[in-house]
């Protein structure tokens, strides 16, 4: 899920800098069996009993628990049931609040947070499985309620309800997808992780059992793990989550704009390594570190223009005749990129290109346009058309690394 944080938000970015329109949405999961099972937890927890069999331990739940008692301090005094349902309902929302505060100082906002309860409560279940029906779809066996998804490639046939009457995760996959097209979406783009793999059959299977073309209104992109390390070595996993690492643990380990850099760089069909030691070191052998470098470097070439009265002028005042040395000509081709170097990464959805360009392509030219070509004038000499030209290309340097680093959600500092 953090790498999705990182990699979703960057590719909406993209995809509006190339004039889609985008719609971005976080789905929670709060309805089903594993969120009954995180209730009984909480109840256990609650009362100074042990997990449940099929429950959930960690340092969270017992937070999570304390949090609900203190909002509702009758919580124990209920029925078992009424005060299962109140650390359901609690739970659920102090869980959400805390995934949306965490997103948030990650730097990424969803436009709609959408919870799986409520296409249950609004019966879209059944305006899903009634479309199917129509579609001629739907057959029943052993009690149950199937979809019929071999017709379209899937390994096997889908069961929507069970045979006591409780819909399954698919069902409620069936109701999202056509909740989406029904506001009007085109293309319903999804992420998921790397355990997910299985699920392309069925939901591409799912879109031509309502009608649509699953290479045109669907695109379910994966998402492989991703390991921190320090010294070599994985590193101590969340003592409050107990089993992985967080998105607290990594901004914590190396700040969000080296977490949101590092998980946009490789392409997200590979696992990666994020190594602690590597990612706040402060040379260039650290990606993030050595791009924003140059976006503060040309900030301080700017800086010190103006206090030695070097300043562009207006656009007729430029002069590119005179940038005729062999680095400023490589600058020059490497800024002329950028574009297409967006719409590609947009249209791939890889946003690791852009990374990929903004540091072997820009950032390398320019840190050989500076050794090679002084953008200042020394001493006494005289401010020339070429101290111009090159301030010009210097300016417009910073320019394409802070949009660049802007679309992958990271920082283009003044100073470092």
């Amino acid at each position: 899920d953090r790498r999705w944080a990182a990699v979703g938000d960057a590719l909406s970015r993209l995809l509006r800098a190339t004039g889609a329109d985008v719609g971005t949405e976080y789905y929670f999961n709060d309805a089903g069996s594993q969120i009954d099972r995180f209730a009984r937890s909480l109840l256990a927890a609650a009362k100074g009993e042990a997990v449940p069999e099929d429950g959930y331990g960690g340092a969270y739940i017992s937070e999570i628990a304390a949090e609900v008692q203190a909002r509702r301090p009758d919580v124990l005094s209920l029925d078992d049931a009424a005060a299962q349902e109140v650390f359901r309902v609690e739970g659920v929302a102090l869980m959400f609040d805390e995934i949306r505060s965490s997103l948030r100082d990650f730097g990424v906002e969803f436009d709609t947070y959408f919870n799986e309860k409520d296409l249950h409560d609004r019966g879209e279940l059944d305006l899903a499985l009634a479309r199917l029906r129509e579609q001629g779809h739907i057959f029943e066996a052993e009690g149950a309620t199937w979809l019929r998804t071999t017709e379209f490639g899937d390994d096997k046939d889908r069961v929507l309800r069970k045979s006591n009457g409780e819909w399954t995760y698919f069902a409620a996959d069936c109701a999202y997808y056509l909740d989406k097209r029904e506001r009007g979406f085109e293309r319903v783009v999804i992420m998921l992780g790397a355990d997910h793999h299985g699920y392309i059959g069925r939901m591409k299977a799912m879109a031509a059992c309502f009608g649509d073309d699953p290479e045109q209104n669907l695109e379910i992109l994966i998402g492989q793990l991703v390991n921190l390390l320090r010294d070599g070595q994985p590193m101590r996993m969340s003592k409050r989550a107990g089993t992985v690492v967080t998105l607290e643990d990594l901004v914590e380990a190396i700040g969000v704009d080296a977490a949101r850099y590092a998980l946009a760089r490789y392409s997200s069909d590979s696992p990666i390594d994020i190594d602690v030691e590597l990612w706040t070191r402060a040379t260039r052998d650290n990606p993030v570190y050595y791009v924003q470098y140059v976006a503060a470097r040309t900030a301080g070439v700017g800086r010190n223009a103006a206090e030695v009265g070097l300043t562009r002028g207006d656009a007729d005042a430029f002069r590119p005749e005179l940038l005729g040395h062999e680095k400023e000509n490589e600058l020059l081709k490497a800024l002329a990129e950028f574009a297409a170097v967006v719409a590609a990464a947009a249209e791939l959805r890889a946003p690791h290109r852009l990374a990929h360009y903004l540091e072997k392509d820009l950032s390398q030219a320019y840190h050989r346009f500076y050794d090679n070509c002084r953008v200042l004038p020394q001493g006494d000499e005289e401010i020339t058309d070429l101290h111009r030209a090159r301030l010009w290309l210097n300016d417009a340097t910073r320019t394409v690394i802070a949009n660049g680093l802007h679309l992958l959600g990271v920082t283009a500092p003044e100073r470092m």
